[in-house]
């Protein structure tokens, strides 16, 4: 299991200053994400969100405040883009032209994203046959 955590401050129902944990990680092969919320004045606790659902911006946002992003690159040569365009195509739901950018900026740059999704991204990648590599 690969995961981050990052913590935001909230306010609580009872007024006090409270903790929001939120968790990004991959578990059998799926992309997963929680959130946790907790005061320590009053006591509350509460598990708000625990699935293989897309992360909502602001847990994203946090655990790339917390924690950079990281790149995942392509690293060997590429015979056929194919099996690249279609991996990339099923795991983020994108079309053929958004495949074929993505597949460009990975030969470049890399793509970038918190470290579980780059670790998700690139087991997917890597057994569709695609040379990448997550750059921390």
């Amino acid at each position: 299991m690969t995961g981050r955590t990052a913590e935001i401050a909230v306010r609580c129902a009872c007024g006090s200053a409270a903790v929001r944990r939120v968790n990004q990680f991959v578990l059998h092969d799926v992309l997963w994400w929680d959130a946790e919320f907790s005061c320590g004045a009053c006591g509350a606790a509460l598990c708000e969100h625990a699935g293989p659902e897309p992360v909502p911006n602001d847990v994203r946002a946090a655990l790339l405040a917390a924690h950079g992003p990281v790149r995942l690159r392509l690293v060997g040569p590429l015979p056929s883009r194919v099996p690249a365009w279609k991996v990339l195509r099923e795991v983020l739901s994108v079309s053929l032209p958004r495949a074929r950018e993505l597949v460009e900026e990975l030969s470049r740059e890399g793509l970038e994203g918190t470290a579980a999704e780059m670790e998700f991204l690139g087991g997917r990648l890597r057994r569709g046959g695609v040379p990448v590599e997550v750059d921390r």
